[in-house]
């Protein structure tokens, strides 16, 4: 697709990477693990800052049950009007309070190394600071944009989901720029959903010497389950299965009365999610005089590549190839809030964030070479009336 788009977009080029690398940077240094509400409200309370003067509403969202508020910022300048594109990135993180101390942000060469800079500061930075310029410069976008920060993404968005639907069911198209995968350019176009169950298995201790026939093993009873629920990855080839933890017992001489596991599953459509959540719900105990106990459920549904997301996807590259910019696309079955929006049907493109690696690793970073392509990206999505004509209308 070759088109012609507005000419005053900023080329990558032209965006110096100093300025936003420092913000990347700053945001990294106020640590933010999901647990700690009050280290998010310190970020949060930094960036509202950084719009004060500038025509941005903004809008808090108390924390509730242990996790951290939320940001919506809202530019619709006058004379803008219809359905806004919406910003969608998290700030929490997995790494503990005092982690900077120990591993503090530093450079090598493109590589910028700090914890929770991938995943994904750095993305909902440059989402952020986007908006901040657009609305500094006074200029006007085709249609409202929105950038929504939300604080408990690495632990399920339990108290953040109602927003986020709220938000994606108003917009036009959402942009979630969690970080990028695989070769520079590349966005998200496809992510599994995502659910997990508990199984505790109730049997009879017993002596394991003087009367091991008494009793009732829950650690056999688990086992069973483990090798049948594992199995599952050579005959259902839309879903994924992986017994993470596994607990029970006392001692060796014991036959252990208690067991359990804990199952990340992973599905790439609803139909599939619905009739294996339905089966794992289902599981009956194998042994005799053994209880077993199921609980679980989906977290997040399965962002599918709809018309919707390939129309947006194909508008991208057009953009991209106008920027002179790399663009591909892949799927991942790690989840993000985009999998919300994407199952109400809106046209969603993730990974819009900075190339890197090391999410959730002591490796993590980011590629600083990256920083300008995804401003200029995001800044031309935002304010290209022909790239949201071709993605939406």
């Amino acid at each position: 697709m070759t088109l012609s788009f507005e000419s005053d977009l900023p080329p990558s080029e032209a965006i110096d990477a100093a300025p936003l690398l420092r913000g990347i940077v700053d945001w990294v240094e106020m640590e933010t693990p999901s647990d700690r509400p009050d280290l998010i409200d310190v970020l949060l309370d930094s960036v509202e800052a950084s719009f004060e003067g500038l025509p941005v509403q903004r809008r808090r969202v108390p924390g509730r049950d242990g996790c951290g508020g939320q940001l919506i910022l809202r530019y619709a300048p006058a004379g803008v009007s219809g359905a806004p594109l919406l910003f969608m990135g998290h700030v929490d993180t997995v790494w503990d309070a005092g982690t900077l101390a120990e591993r503090p942000v530093r450079r090598e060469g493109d590589q910028v190394f700090g914890p929770g800079i991938f995943d994904m500061k750095a993305g909902s930075y440059l989402a952020t600071e986007t908006v901040r310029r657009i609305a500094a410069a006074g200029l006007i976008p085709p249609r409202p944009i929105i950038v929504y920060l939300n604080a408990d993404e690495e632990i399920g968005s339990l108290t953040s989901r109602d927003t986020i639907e709220e938000l994606a069911r108003e917009a036009a198209l959402v942009l979630v720029p969690e970080p990028s995968v695989g070769a520079a350019g590349t966005v998200v176009t496809a992510r599994k959903g995502w659910a997990r169950f508990s199984l505790v298995a109730q049997g009879v201790s017993a002596h394991a010497g003087g009367n091991l026939a008494d009793g009732r093993s829950a650690i056999r009873e688990i086992a069973q389950h483990i090798l049948q629920i594992e199995s599952l990855n050579d005959t259902e080839p839309a879903a994924s299965f992986n017994v993470g933890t596994v607990a029970g017992g006392t001692r060796a001489n014991v036959v252990p009365d208690h067991a359990a596991i804990e199952i990340d599953m992973r599905v790439e459509d609803m139909p599939t999610a619905e009739r294996l959540i339905a089966e794992m719900l289902d599981r009956r105990a194998v042994g005799k005089d053994i209880a077993l106990h199921v609980s679980g459920g989906l977290n997040r549904p399965p962002f599918v590549r709809s018309p919707a997301v390939h129309r947006l996807y194909e508008a991208t590259c057009a953009l991209a190839k106008y920027l002179k910019l790399p663009m591909a696309e892949a799927s991942r079955g790690g989840v993000s809030d985009g999998n919300f929006a994407a199952a109400l049907g809106k046209p969603v493109l993730d990974g819009l964030g900075c190339s890197g690696g090391g999410a959730h690793a002591l490796h993590e970073h980011i590629l600083v070479s990256t920083i300008a392509p995804r401003a200029a990206l995001m800044h031309a999505m935002a304010m290209s009336k022909t790239f949201q004509t071709l993605a939406v209308d």
